[in-house]
């Protein structure tokens, strides 16, 4: 009987191919883990992070101001006990810093808290929120942190010209995420050691260019839509953030005007958001 051996040649293909293709998929599902978790970080835990110690940021500085009340936001503000641990950089820092020569009031430079410090508080009553005020908008020491950063050059809390913030919608403890929601009317209470000021929103700009500087200025007025903002001085209020969610395409804008102080609502051009 004859006896024919097959050789090995012809199924080594195939099995070379499916150990190719089993560890494209091991690797696949690896990579893939690993973005989740990235998105985990980013997206739940930062957001807890931050959140949680800027309220603690919060609580601190009202129990300064409860033990030693002092003048409103022209007066050097308590230095922060310890920086509070800041996560990773990430996502889109809201607006840009404005150009030089916005308006400002109140205190000299020698009064004022360092860049990145938490001086004040805002309060969103609609939203629930309550977020430090911080100098500056970087990112890793102000907005990272879960606070609102106070645009350079803009003007002081209460004072004529406008006071200007940014702060993140997603992430890191996104403060102003649903601002979206504000309405005119809606209030916006700003306080710094002894003072309180309530804005009331009155505009409402839903999307801009990321560098329309305009929206901050002293009157503040889209240089993008100029159908948007004010032609007259007033003591106003700007929030600024990314828009839409997720995104830093475009900013998101909700203006707001001093209580008592209705000068800025005569000049007001465009239509309520």
């Amino acid at each position: 009987m004859r006896v024919v051996v097959q050789g090995r040649g012809g199924c080594s293909r195939p099995g070379g191919l499916a150990r190719v293709l089993w560890a494209a998929a091991e690797l696949t599902v690896t990579v893939g883990v690993l973005l989740l978790l990235l998105v985990v970080h980013q997206v739940w835990w930062t957001n807890r992070q931050a959140a949680a110690a800027a309220v603690r940021r919060v609580a601190a500085l009202e129990e300064a101001w409860a033990a030693a009340p002092g003048p409103g936001p022209g007066a050097a503000a308590q230095p922060e006990a310890s920086a509070e641990p800041s996560p990773e950089p990430s996502g889109p820092a809201p607006a840009p810093a404005p150009s030089p020569s916005e308006g400002g009031g109140g205190g000299g430079a020698a009064d004022r808290p360092r860049d990145g410090a938490a001086y004040g508080v805002l309060r969103i009553p609609r939203l629930g929120v309550a977020v430090p005020v911080a100098r500056g908008v970087d990112k890793r020491s102000v907005l990272d942190k879960g606070y609102a950063g106070h645009y350079p050059g803009t003007a002081e809390p209460g004072a004529q010209g406008n006071f200007a913030l940014a702060g993140h919608r997603n992430t890191h403890g996104e403060p102003f995420r649903y601002v979206n929601r504000l309405r005119p009317g809606d209030e916006l209470v700003v306080e710094v050691r002894g003072r309180r000021y309530t804005y009331t929103v009155d505009r409402i700009l839903p999307e801009t260019a990321p560098r329309d500087t305009g929206v901050i200025a002293p009157v503040p007025r889209s240089a993008v839509r100029p159908g948007y903002g004010y032609t007259e001085p007033g003591a106003y209020i700007t929030l600024t953030t990314c828009t839409p969610e997720y995104s830093s395409r475009y900013r998101l804008v909700v203006w707001g005007v001093l209580a008592g102080n209705r000068s800025g609502g005569r000049g007001v051009v465009g239509t309520a958001g």
